[in-house]
């Protein structure tokens, strides 16, 4: 699954819209940890994938990856 490389390749202005829209934003994040985390095993990817599955609907954590994406350009704890 190389859902996480093909959003890095998105254009900033298509990142930030995919992540804004309410239900859309949760799918596309919960998609990039479930990469991420198939990807490279890590406890941390694990840990963060399970995270936003169970809380990442609640906006809190997808607002701070907004502002990361925003400032860096990729999500945190996803490159």
């Amino acid at each position: 699954m190389t859902f996480d490389k093909w959003f890095n390749k998105q254009s900033r202005l298509l990142k930030i819209l995919l992540l804004i829209l309410p239900v859309v934003g949760w799918i596309v994040e919960c998609l990039i940890r479930l990469s991420v985390m198939l990807r490279t095993k890590s406890l941390v990817h694990i840990v963060i994938f399970l995270l936003f599955l169970f809380v990442g609907w609640t906006w809190l954590l997808c607002v701070v990856d907004l502002i990361y994406l925003i400032i860096t350009g990729h999500l945190l704890f996803a490159k």
